[in-house]
């Protein structure tokens, strides 16, 4: 069923809720107005307040993705203002620095070597091209650069390995958190892009578990956690997200969301794509989700991964500024700027500045002292403070 149709519909599933023990709904009902049964509070409601976590069920995930529209946004918003600025959006520029020619299957991907489309295999940009690149994501307002190769892994690549590394040290030494996207990482070279003072790495899961069979076949699901792993025990902050809108189920969704907000550290930043359909790739006739689907996918990683920034990526450029707006309300709180996301199209610079100025958006600073090696680390799971305590 789609997102825009539960938005329409009169309550009337009782997957709409939760239960809740009396501390969690004493943590979020006002004792000072009339109390209101379980009865009346939608999931978003119920876990809108209460400690960082990483033990969610999968069937609280999907209450609160099925809670009605309205309640989702509002509630989103509150957990959003409660952890970050509402005003703050980070701004991130993402560069394809070897496109096409890929071995890998993604059913999505235009850079399949497997797929006819319109890009080609190219090879690894020129250091000179790189940095002037990550310059110029600098003087337009960007805080964070992202490094993409399209690779299975960095197997037989030790030469652009080594490149890559020097590029980290010096968009780093820039003032620029740096992010990577290069396939399969082991520990080693986990540990020289930290070292090099890499910022974040990139590794979408894509879907549910059960779903990425249909989407994927030459990496399984278990080797793109290992990645994860390989990257937080280095110390390096990991962005992890999905795709919607590959011919998924609502429970695929809430099934890639519980993955991420159980891993033992939530992902530091959750990149929502929506698909851009590419001609030529196995998915070039799906249709593209509506903006109800993006807020309904965001607003519930907002509520499960408070501390986590929610990126607004792949699939904005289909979207108008009152529906980007919902998306922002909603708790998302990083866009890629930029005209191309990897090989897709993306938003016009000057489109995205005029959007902050009717938004009263601001640009968020860059943050080094992120990373799963820094001294003051979340703390999830801590025990919930006892209803009678709260009611005194």
């Amino acid at each position: 069923m789609s997102a825009f149709r539960l938005a329409l519909q009169p309550l009337r599933s009782s997957r709409l809720y939760s239960t809740a023990t009396p501390s969690r709904l004493a943590s979020v009902a006002n004792t000072a107005t009339t109390a209101a049964s379980p009865q009346a509070l939608s999931a978003a409601a119920l876990h809108a307040s209460g400690p960082l976590r990483n033990d969610w069920s999968r069937d609280e995930i999907q209450a609160i993705y099925d809670s009605p529209f309205v309640d989702l946004m509002f509630y989103a918003a509150k957990v959003h203002r409660d952890n970050f600025n509402p005003r703050e959006v980070q701004q991130s520029t993402l560069l394809s620095i070897k496109t096409g020619g890929c071995t890998e299957d993604c059913k999505y991907c235009p850079q399949s070597s497997r797929y006819k489309t319109n890009v080609e295999a190219q090879k690894m940009l020129d250091e000179n091209v790189i940095l002037d690149a990550a310059q110029r994501a600098k003087d337009a307002g960007s805080t964070r650069f992202c490094m993409g190769a399209a690779w299975r892994d960095l197997a037989g690549r030790k030469s652009n390995f080594k490149k890559i590394v020097n590029h980290v040290k010096t968009i780093r030494g820039m003032g620029m958190e740096v992010c990577c996207t290069l396939g399969m990482l082991n520990e080693e070279q986990a540990k020289m892009l930290k070292d090099a003072g890499l910022t974040a790495y990139n590794h979408n899961l894509d879907t549910s578990r059960e779903f990425y069979p249909k989407i994927i076949s030459t990496r399984t699901y278990d080797e793109r956690l290992q990645t994860i792993k390989h990257a937080q025990d280095a110390g390096i902050s990991v962005c992890s997200g999905g795709i919607i809108g590959l011919g998924e189920q609502d429970e695929d969704r809430v099934g890639l969301l519980h993955t991420l907000s159980t891993l033992e550290k939530h992902p530091e930043s959750v990149p929502v794509n929506a698909l851009l359909a590419v001609k030529g790739t196995p998915l070039e006739d799906q249709q593209p989700v509506s903006i109800f689907e993006m807020v309904r996918m965001i607003a519930t990683a907002r509520i499960i991964m408070p501390q986590s920034m929610v990126r607004l990526s792949a699939g904005r450029v289909r979207f108008s500024m009152s529906e980007q707006s919902m998306c922002f309300l909603a708790g998302a709180n990083s866009i890629f700027t930029g005209d191309k996301l990897l090989t897709t199209p993306n938003n016009d610079k000057s489109d995205d500045a005029k959007m902050f100025e009717v938004l009263g958006l601001v640009p968020k600073p860059a943050n080094f002292a992120q990373g799963s090696d820094k001294a003051q680390q979340p703390v999830y799971n801590a025990k919930a403070t006892d209803a009678a305590e709260v009611a005194q």
